[in-house]
């Protein structure tokens, strides 16, 4: 049985209005044409755009690059059956921030805390290579994901195409804030902390070592500790 679409999932992770695309969703036509190659090849996976994951309380946001074909495209849920969702949930534990036990799936009870995760592009693109096209048009539910969280503070851009669109999508240039591992910008009332993609290329040429990523966070945790609201 195929997983359900977005706007008939029963777990309360479907999102409503302009914080996401419809399961169909016909902005992009490379990328239609890829999800729906996708469904006649393995007609049992998600298959469409993927859903944020997590409460929309949350004071931290965290934003990838987009579905990976065999992760999050597979199961429905962001960073969810791939590399990348390994030592992203593991180092979201480690820091307060996830409870429960990550089995890559998304029935395995994972439950994230004070966080939410989403993409800059919904749907998975081929060869996990969104075009700027694609990543401008997408860039609308990031904007509506960000309004859909009322008490938002801080956010964790993973790579420099989610950072850029993050900034973008918060009405300033990426020159003036530009993307470096570590870094962090004051925009509006929200800090914005960098971060190298927890992806599989990444750590297996040392670009981004797990300590290097649990750094990210446990300036985060602190900060948001700090604020303690």
């Amino acid at each position: 049985m195929a997983l359900s679409r977005p706007k008939d999932r029963p777990d309360g992770r479907a999102e409503e209005g302009a914080a996401a695309p419809e399961p169909d969703c016909p902005l992009c036509p490379r990328l239609v044409a890829f999800r729906e190659a996708a469904r006649e090849r393995e007609p049992s996976w998600f298959n469409a755009p993927v859903p944020s994951f997590g409460p929309r309380a949350a004071r931290l946001l965290i934003v990838g690059l987009a579905p990976g074909l065999r992760g999050a495209n597979r199961t429905g849920r962001p960073f969810t059956g791939d590399f990348a969702g390994d030592l992203l949930y593991r180092t979201l534990g480690e820091f307060g921030f996830a409870r429960g036990r990550y089995a890559a799936r998304p029935d395995d009870g994972l439950e994230l805390v004070d966080t939410r995760i989403t993409n800059a592009v919904r749907c998975v693109p081929p060869e996990n290579k969104p075009v700027p096209a694609e990543i401008a048009t997408c860039r609308r539910f990031l904007q509506g994901t960000v309004a859909d969280m009322p008490r938002l503070r801080a956010i964790v851009t993973l790579g420099r195409i989610a950072h850029d669109s993050l900034v973008s999508a918060l009405g300033e240039r990426p020159s003036r804030l530009p993307f470096a591992h570590g870094a962090r910008h004051l925009l509006a009332d929200r800090t914005v902390f960098a971060s190298y993609h927890c992806s599989r290329q990444n750590t297996n040429t040392g670009t981004l070592t797990p300590d290097m990523f649990r750094a990210v966070f446990a300036a985060v945790r602190a900060w948001l500790d700090e604020k303690g609201e």
